[in-house]
């Protein structure tokens, strides 16, 4: 066994020990280690602040933007920030043990259907240092044990915060496993980690698309993850066009560079002509590039015709491609050509093509008359998420506390035996 073979393991190894000891971890105690850890984090923002100081001196070298270098940064008030997720994670119901169902068989067999925590997650994440105590916090209240590795651009930052979160499970009583960090940039522990099904019981990657492409590719356990977010505004016929202008205007620019921002907007026949120099005036002010059809074009002097590649493209950025469609089923099969099963929105005053669009749009949300940027577990009253999943196996949509558990079915009986 290689150097990283074995410390892949070992780190597994440790983390299933300590997810056998959470199964029997109460509620009351996840919690009191959130908050102790809450407070450790402001306690200890000083030395939390120093570390971080040298993954920002470095940030030129990883070729960090001047935004991605914001984003890496940890003031007091954004560690103020990061305890106050963990103090709202601490107040969320705890879904273990949560009884599904539950009901009596004739023979007098007792069935309930409880939720329990899925056992070790290996959390693989290219974001700010936040994720490393959202991730943390949102495994361990739902009873997992994880493996976190970070980006090299944070590891500083990860470390410190990764010790503060160890330190107060050992003073809580909680496993000193159930929170590791793998504190080498090699990404060949990654590599080593993904082969250890039976050891971790789920990979979570959150990050770009080669990332996430990569880990599905060599992962022998079960992944939860999206690829692309290329996520649709159709306005249709009967649309209330300042309502659709207001949804569009939020579904793209109020952040482009996230997963539920749209990226195409598709307009129907009948209200192009009312809809496009709207649409233009909007964008014009926004700053947002239109790539369009021949329709779009016409109607917006300053708009690029459209690729079909600018369809199929994720573009996280001031820039939106846009067709004309012929109606409502054009419309629904253009989403499902080029669309990638994250989160759609139709805007109509027509209760049954609204019913057609929610029905016939496969994607992990679809929306009516409402912002893409819904689809996040804390608008969706999850609260915390671990990612947005576009799977159909085992979690849809926002992965937050439920999501992270399955179930197990328990049958409680007096004697019977099967005739």
């Amino acid at each position: 066994m290689t150097h990283h073979a074995d410390y892949a393991r070992q780190t597994a190894e440790r983390a299933r020990a300590a997810s056998r000891q959470l199964a029997t971890v109460s509620g009351s105690a996840k919690q009191q280690w959130l908050h102790r850890a809450a407070d450790a984090l402001v306690a200890r923002t000083p030395e939390l602040v120093t570390r971080n100081e040298q993954d920002l001196a470095r940030a030129p070298e990883f070729g960090l933007t001047a935004a991605a270098t914001d984003r890496l940064r940890l003031t007091p008030s954004r560690i103020a920030d990061i305890a106050g997720a963990l103090r709202e994670v601490a107040a969320l119901p705890d879904p273990v043990g949560e009884i599904i169902e539950g009901y009596h068989r004739p023979n007098g067999l007792r069935i309930e259907k409880s939720r329990v925590p899925l056992g070790v997650v290996f959390f693989i994440y290219e974001s700010r240092p936040n994720v490393t105590a959202d991730a943390a916090a949102l495994c361990v209240k739902s009873g997992n044990a994880v493996i976190l590795r970070g980006g090299k651009e944070a590891l500083h930052s990860n470390v410190a915060l990764y010790r503060v979160l160890k330190d107060t499970l050992i003073e809580t009583g909680l496993p000193e496993h159930a929170v590791q960090l793998v504190a080498t940039p090699d990404r060949e522990v990654v590599g080593e980690m993904l082969k250890l099904r039976g050891l971790i019981d789920v990979t979570i990657p959150r990050g770009g698309k080669s990332l996430i492409e990569r880990v599905a590719a060599e992962a022998t356990m079960p992944v939860i993850k999206h690829f692309d977010g290329i996520c649709h505004v159709y306005v249709d016929a009967s649309a209330d066009l300042e309502m659709a202008i207001d949804i569009l205007r939020n579904s793209k620019c109020q952040r482009t560079g996230v997963c539920n921002a749209a990226e195409c907007v598709l307009i129907h026949a009948a209200v192009a002509d009312r809809f496009l120099p709207m649409m233009a005036a909007m964008f014009a002010t926004e700053k947002v590039e239109v790539r369009g059809c021949a329709k779009t074009c016409t109607a917006i002097s300053w708009a690029k015709p459209a690729t079909e590649e600018d369809y199929r493209t994720e573009y996280l950025d001031k820039i939106i491609s846009s067709r004309v469609v012929d109606g409502l089923d054009d419309a629904i099969n253009h989403i499902a050509r080029y669309g990638s099963q994250h989160t759609d929105t139709i805007v109509t005053r027509d209760l049954q093509a609204a019913d057609r669009f929610v029905a016939l749009v496969d994607s992990s949300a679809v929306m009516v008359n409402a912002s893409t940027r819904f689809n996040d577990g804390g608008e969706l009253g999850l609260g915390a998420e671990i990612g947005i999943s576009t799977d159909k196996f085992h979690a849809r949509g926002p992965c937050g506390l439920r999501e992270l558990t399955s179930y197990k079915w328990i049958v409680r009986g007096d004697g019977q035996i099967r005739g």
